[in-house]
């Protein structure tokens, strides 16, 4: 059997927890993922994982195989790249997973230049807002808002999220604006869901002092977009990331609201699984998200002007 192959399908079933993940990750069939492994398993003869009608577990050989395996992977790559011509090309996949706002507009023009410089490159984006362990979900990379916490990754710094509190000009022309925090709760808030679900949202102000101001919840949506969209319409107030509402804020679409204070926003992390050494091809995406990342982050002169700061 080919064994490198097998240890390539098993690694991603370990990674993903499932024999259906695995699959779509390696565009195979469940059927012929579940055959490989049962295989490898006949081959090794010994178990690997346990298998039951709702998931799979690794058992303690297919833990020490498994971990052996990635080694072996990782030592395939580095002794591939070691001949290669190096022409600077990279080819193969680049896995990344990221939060739907960033992803949804910052990326696809950064992730578009990187394939303008590399065209062999594939790129297979997934989107979450979820922080996840890179190794755990078989990404190459993982773009992360807050605190990155604790997990078997390298966590790097790249920047900062602003999150604006801001409103449409129709709803400021039919309710007179917000001149003090605790002023909110006499408006309808828009919510996306795994925000301020305590009903309440933190301000900074510009000297520092942290207020928390009760929120009358009106609107609770599941995704940024049609929270969007019902800001734009005047459905009441609410908070965006900087990057998805920049250029509504540009047109004067949406303005920024309570001058003088600020809603806290999340730093921005790029997990990827620790190794002896980067693949290049996490190294070029690092290097183009650097040097592009800040601009795209910045906050809208257009805001600043608006609300004075």
């Amino acid at each position: 059997m080919d064994l490198l192959s097998a240890m390539r399908i098993y690694v991603r079933v370990v990674e993903r927890g499932s024999l259906s993940g695995a699959a779509r990750d390696l565009g195979l069939g469940q059927p012929a993922v579940s055959e490989r492994v049962e295989r490898l398993e006949q081959h090794l003869g010994v178990r690997l994982l346990r298998r039951s009608t709702r998931a799979i577990s690794v058992t303690d050989a297919g833990l020490l195989f498994y971990e052996r395996s990635k080694r072996v992977l990782e030592a395939a790559e580095e002794a591939r790249a070691a001949v290669m011509p190096d022409n600077g090309e990279l080819r193969g996949s680049l896995r990344i997973a990221a939060p739907h706002g960033l992803g949804e507009v910052v990326l696809p023009r950064l992730l578009s230049r990187l394939r303008e410089r590399h065209p062999q490159l594939g790129i297979d984006l997934v989107l979450n807002d979820r922080i996840v362990d890179p190794v755990t979900e078989g990404v190459d990379l993982s773009l992360r808002l807050g605190s990155p916490g604790e997990g078997q990754y390298v966590a790097r710094r790249l920047g900062h999220v602003q999150r604006i509190l801001l409103a449409a000009p129709s709803y400021l022309a039919r309710h007179a604006p917000p001149l003090q925090p605790h002023e909110l709760a006499a408006h309808p808030f828009v919510r996306v869901a795994g925000v301020f679900g305590d009903g309440r949202l933190p301000l900074q102000a510009a000297r520092g002092a942290l207020v928390s101001v009760p929120l009358d919840v009106a609107w609770q949506l599941s995704h940024w977009r049609p929270a969007y969209e019902l800001l734009l319409e005047g459905a009441g107030i609410g908070v965006l990331q900087q990057p998805v509402c920049a250029e509504a804020i540009a047109a004067g679409q949406l303005l920024p609201l309570l001058p003088g204070y600020r809603v806290p926003g999340f730093d921005l992390h790029a997990l990827y699984p620790p190794a002896k050494s980067v693949p290049p091809k996490t190294r070029a995406l690092l290097a183009l998200l650097e040097e592009q990342l800040p601009a795209a982050l910045a906050w809208p002169r257009q805001a600043d002007a608006i609300i004075g700061t």
